[in-house]
């Protein structure tokens, strides 16, 4: 494979750096045009007149190129993997730290651009939240498999957008100055609990009373 990525083929693409700018403006078009669940790195691929290798010699994965395409950092991704590489039992743990030493590197993640009062751009907003939701929530319901995982993992939503406006926004003390390991300490058993506690009890009325009583 050549430095640009064309496997030696000439005239096939045009330069690297050329062809890369152009697979991100098409990338940037078309989530903005369709949204991120359904752009397809082979259509942006097609669109931008690259053979898919290209894309993924480039930008390694879909969440890659949506990362590219929006000037999300490039530890973005491989963060949001390690979420997911271990069980069930220590998920919360994994979360918080990741979060946290994500956010402490740099507070131009997409949570924080999200969780600020006033956003620019707001279709770029949306495209952000879409990402979150598949990315991260949905598969976090996914990876419970129970009834009630979509509210579970909106919990957990819950903690985190707390946490990051507490941290980064509103500089709460004090969160804004407790260390990583403070935070998982505080914070990764409410996560956890949100996953994998006992469900809340249903009430009747709004008189909080258990069913059962």
């Amino acid at each position: 494979m050549t430095e640009d990525g064309t496997h030696g083929r000439p005239g096939r693409w045009r330069s690297g750096a050329e062809s890369k700018q152009r697979i991100l403006r098409t990338a940037r078009e078309l989530f903005g045009e369709h949204g991120y669940r359904a752009t397809s790195v082979r259509a942006i691929a097609t669109a931008a007149g690259v053979d898919p290798a290209m894309v993924f010699y480039f930008f390694g994965t879909k969440q890659g190129l949506f990362g590219a395409a929006v000037d999300m950092s490039g530890d973005v991704p491989p963060a949001i993997e390690s979420i997911f590489a271990g069980g069930l039992g220590t998920i919360g743990e994994r979360i918080v730290r990741t979060l946290v030493e994500n956010l402490d590197k740099s507070g131009r993640t997409p949570l924080v651009m999200l969780t600020r009062s006033a956003p620019t751009d707001a279709r770029s907003e949306a495209l952000l939240r879409e990402f979150i939701d598949r990315e991260i929530t949905d598969r976090l319901a996914a990876m419970l498999g129970t009834p009630d995982a979509a509210r579970r993992a909106a919990m957990v939503n819950v903690q985190i957008l707390g946490l990051t406006v507490a941290r980064y926004i509103m500089r709460i003390e004090p969160i804004a100055s407790a260390s990583v390991d403070e935070l998982v300490d505080m914070f990764a058993p409410l996560v956890q609990h949100c996953l994998t506690g006992p469900p809340p009890r249903t009430t009747r009325g709004g008189t909080g009373r258990s069913a059962a009583e």
